[in-house]
């Protein structure tokens, strides 16, 4: 926030050092494609006993309310924000061409943010889609062949953008927020918190959908729906993809609004493809964060969570409280993302 409006500089402010609103304080809106989490606390962790995760106990922990992206970030999405991120690339060398551009010390141009400090053709290319993910995740299978124009073809545009590790997507999220906030600016609107990845907590929460101890985002306990239909796109037995197959159409991903949402509108909590978390991978987090908005961040640590379950997953992986985890520099045929953002105002206007 600048000082002249903070203090009122364009206001007489009788000498002191007071704070002049120009209106009446709004609490923040949902963004296009977002969708309000309340926050709250809940009990984080397994909702069925399982020894494999006794070394990572049930937790009550709380969270404060957030936005949250109703789907997983698209092709069409991400193929928009390199198209963008390349544009400003192209810009940023035509400005220097045409000594149009601020130098810094050194005599090189300038970035206009720090977002764009990091803007060189091999980092660009770093951030596209791998097209290699299905061959490379599934070597003796026909699917880089079936899916060759994935990220490409108009026919993909509302499946979920895979093959994007997890430093690209934190970019992704740096870089929607300068372009957000460089276009609330030019209308003199203030603005918004960070976009990011959500938390392991944040992402647990969300799932559940204000339902306590939700095995699945649905609820639970069962896969099924009352009629016997899949609820979300997992493989629903070990050796065979017959019956996702012929249930939901879709061998490998789906579109991100094929199944029903679950009670906060939020689509594809389970199953389609594995979430992205900011947390870095640790069976004793527990006793080193806090149990209000816990996150564990640890640069030396490279393995991160993931949520979720994808569709080669069974429905173990799909449960609420279920974690796993890649390598942050991976890339893979079933991870995608979506983003969050802050919720800042009154706590009763977010419920």
């Amino acid at each position: 926030m600048h000082g002249c409006t903070l203090f009122g500089a364009a206001h007489d402010d009788h000498g002191e050092l007071k704070a002049v609103r120009s209106g009446s304080w709004k609490a923040m809106e949902a963004l296009i494609g977002m969708v309000l989490v309340p926050g709250g606390p809940f009990m984080m962790g397994e909702v069925d006993g399982d020894i494999v995760n006794q070394l990572r106990p049930n937790r009550s922990v709380t969270v404060s309310p957030f936005f949250m992206d109703d789907t997983e970030i698209t092709n069409i999405v991400y193929r928009n924000f390199i198209e963008k991120v390349s544009d400003r690339f192209e810009e940023l060398q035509n400005e220097a061409a045409e000594g149009n551009a601020e130098l810094d010390e050194e005599g090189n141009p300038r970035k206009r943010d720090k977002v764009e400090e990091m803007l060189t053709e091999e980092f660009i290319e770093k951030l596209k889609p791998d097209k290699d993910v299905w061959h490379k995740d599934f070597e003796n299978t026909m699917a880089d062949i079936i899916l060759t124009d994935y990220h490409e073809s108009s026919a993909f545009d509302d499946f979920p953008v895979v093959g994007v590790s997890w430093e690209s997507a934190r970019y992704f999220a740096d870089w929607r927020t300068m372009y957000l906030n460089e276009n609330r600016e030019q209308k003199g609107l203030p603005p918004y918190p960070r976009f990011s990845l959500p938390s392991a907590a944040q992402w647990e929460y969300a799932a559940r959908g204000g339902k306590e101890l939700a095995k699945y985002p649905w609820g639970g306990p069962y896969v099924r729906d009352h009629e016997g239909s899949l609820r979300a796109n997992f493989k629903s037995g070990k050796g065979s993809y017959s019956e996702k197959i012929s249930e939901i159409g879709y061998a490998y991903t789906s579109p991100v609004t094929h199944f029903a949402p679950n009670d906060y509108g939020l689509y594809d909590m389970a199953g389609n493809v594995a979430e992205w978390t900011l947390d870095a991978y640790n069976p004793a987090a527990i006793s080193k964060t806090w149990d209000l908005d816990p996150i564990y961040l640890n640069d030396t640590q490279p393995m991160k969570i993931i949520k979720g379950g994808s569709w080669k997953d069974i429905s173990r992986f799909l449960q609420t409280g279920a974690i796993d985890y890649e390598h942050k520099d991976s890339t893979r045929s079933y991870i995608g993302f979506r983003c969050v953002i802050p919720y800042i105002g009154p706590q009763d206007s977010a419920r």
